[in-house]
């Protein structure tokens, strides 16, 4: 699976380690994020990620910020994007389940490396059920078409 990765400033070491984590488990990683420590703004990168999920040039993505809540904001401008953010796995396996969310997100500040990777086993293994479940997916789809 390709996966797009994009972080802001507070989450370079744990993008680093989400990264490896992702190649050791066989997929291609494509980082949109900084790699840089200096204060940056956080949009740019869950814009670049949203753009390449929804252009399909990645499967899914991984957003890390502070929280991750403010970088989930930015994707979710983009058309066609459903980022969630997850600090236990449960919640990771539910947004597929659930929502099909093809983007999570996830705090550097709020979550450590070690939960990070169970997030990650948890959406990754996770499968959109569809059923009634789409209905609410074309709903919101709906929603977006409105503008």
């Amino acid at each position: 699976m390709k996966i797009a990765i994009g972080n802001d400033h507070a989450a370079v070491a744990m993008k680093q380690e989400v990264a490896a984590y992702l190649k050791e488990l066989g997929h291609e990683v494509v980082n949109m994020g900084t790699d840089r420590a200096e204060s940056c703004n956080y949009p740019e990168y869950g814009e670049k990620v949203a753009r390449a999920v929804a252009g399909g040039e990645a499967d899914c993505g991984v957003l890390i910020c502070g929280t991750g809540v403010g970088i989930s904001i930015a994707a979710n401008k983009v058309k066609g994007i459903r980022a969630a953010v997850c600090s236990e796995p449960t919640t990771a396996r539910l947004v597929k389940e659930h929502n099909n969310a093809n983007i999570i997100a996830f705090g550097a500040r709020i979550i450590g490396i070690e939960t990070a990777k169970d997030i990650l086993d948890a959406y990754l293994n996770a499968e959109f059920e569809g059923g009634r479940h789409q209905k609410r997916i074309d709903l919101i789809h709906a929603i977006e078409e409105k503008g």
